[in-house]
């Protein structure tokens, strides 16, 4: 069984670089998050990691490749909740619950690192400081999810896309995977529309208009955004609710004390 340990060190960087703006590691902690003992595991492409209705008790980093959480409604249709990118967790919150809520599947062929939720509970015990950054850096999923309602709920088709594709720019640019305009994109029409809450023909359609526009171009799985300051308001798109404020705006007081004082 490989681990985080004996990963080469470009999958310790990708997990370190999840905490580097928002929740970022002192010189003591790094050693402490290599040894939680996350375990390597290569997934294949459509291979489901977890599947709703089974116990979870891990959480689950993205270090390469495409996921994506889902659930099947009782007419067959699939609700895509969200998309997890390299520097994504994956398996929360179905983790603080009875059973999984939702299924994970590969898109694409990936490599997760893997966490008993407990050990990184236990650290409120031995690393309260630690443990409260671990924990703050889920606060931006609770807010792509809240937004992906807003967007399915209340937004036309072309905004629906336009926002989906910028959203994806801004996320692969924070991991060093997009260029200021453009990014691959190894998902599928059927993939976006049941992210979306669209038919294929519908995607299909408006893709082509993006085009005919002169917005946005998809060729080879590479989507290029020629303007992406027209295109985000054309969606009303705002990057806010992609960047939390930094744990350090709250201050420290009292962190190094939890765990003892839990221990009284």
């Amino acid at each position: 069984m490989e681990t985080l340990l004996d990963a080469p060190p470009s999958a310790v960087t990708q997990l370190l670089r999840r905490f580097k703006d928002s929740v970022p590691l002192t010189p003591d902690e790094l050693p402490v998050v290599r040894e939680l003992g996350w375990e390597i595991r290569t997934v294949r492409r459509r291979q489901a990691i977890l599947t709703e209705g089974a116990k979870n008790r891990a959480v689950y980093f993205v270090l390469d490749g495409y996921l994506i959480r889902y659930r099947i409604l009782r007419d067959g249709q699939r609700q895509i909740v969200d998309l997890a990118i390299p520097g994504d967790f994956a398996g929360v919150p179905s983790c603080f619950f009875q059973d999984s809520l939702y299924t994970i599947k590969a898109l694409t062929n990936a490599t997760v690192a893997v966490a008993p939720l407990e050990r990184l509970v236990a650290l409120f015990e031995t690393q309260p400081r630690l443990a409260a950054k671990i924990f703050w850096s889920f606060s931006c999923d609770a807010a792509i999810h809240a937004e992906h309602l807003i967007v399915v709920g209340r937004r036309a088709a072309h905004e629906r896309i336009a926002h989906f594709l910028l959203e994806l720019l801004t996320r692969l640019q924070a991991v060093g995977l997009a260029d200021e305009h453009s990014f691959e994109l190894p998902l599928s029409q059927e993939v976006i529309g049941d992210a979306l809450g669209l038919s294929l023909a519908y995607v299909n359609r408006v893709l082509r208009r993006l085009a005919d526009d002169g917005l946005v171009t998809i060729k080879d799985q590479k989507v290029t955004i020629s303007d992406v300051n027209e295109l985000a308001f054309m969606a009303d798109f705002e990057r806010g609710y992609l960047k939390p404020l930094p744990i350090s705006e709250f201050g420290t007081a009292g962190w190094n004390t939890i765990g003892v004082e839990n221990r009284v």
